[in-house]
């Protein structure tokens, strides 16, 4: 979560003229959106509005980006990283709260996806550009997150659901998103589209 308010704040620095209030909201939307997205849609009460610490976690990402951004442009690989770890988590515990509330195998699974992509996408609505993740240059963002929680569900639909299986989903989402930014992967591009 404090990896995406960073992400978050930092990418609205480099790409828009915002002041702190827009630098915070970013960071904290970028973190907490996907969950309470998903929350919503589950119908319970969002996470992020019961337990202090996720706004807490998520203000401290985009305060450190906001007074630190010149120093963190040198730490992009690093940020990547912690990213892809929480774009791992994410998708992991939100196909996991899915099924905890009866959901069916395919929206579990999109479930998961939104959860880790959701924050992102509403902040790059927000900065009006193409989100990220629908971008031909996404270096695989929803692929890797997809993975992941199908994972999950597959083992749950075959009756082995067990935190391993959770840790399996996660460590093969963050190890696609990983290499996917290692080797400039993107997902395939529709024939007879114009070059990126």
């Amino acid at each position: 979560m404090f990896a995406f308010a960073l992400d978050g704040a930092l990418t609205a620095i480099r790409t828009a003229r915002v002041d702190i209030v827009g630098v915070m909201v970013l960071g904290v939307i970028t973190a907490l959106g996907g969950g309470i997205i998903r929350d919503v849609l589950l119908g319970q009460t969002p996470a992020t509005f019961q337990d202090w610490r996720y706004l807490v976690t998520a203000l401290g990402g985009g305060a450190l980006a906001y007074f630190l951004s010149r120093q963190l442009r040198h730490l992009a690989t690093p940020i990547q990283l912690f990213d892809a770890a929480g774009l791992s988590l994410f998708a992991v515990i939100g196909a996991t709260k899915a099924l905890e509330h009866g959901f069916g195998p395919l929206q579990a699974v999109l479930l998961g996806v939104l959860t880790g992509v959701g924050g992102g996408t509403i902040r790059d609505v927000l900065l009006n550009r193409v989100p990220v993740v629908l971008s031909a240059n996404s270096r695989l963002y929803a692929i890797p997150a997809l993975l992941g929680a199908g994972v999950v569900v597959l083992a749950d639909t075959v009756g082995l659901g067990s935190v391993w299986f959770a840790v399996a989903g996660a460590l093969l989402c963050f190890s696609v998103r990983v290499l996917s930014l290692r080797y400039r992967w993107n997902a395939p591009r529709p024939p007879g589209a114009p070059p990126a």
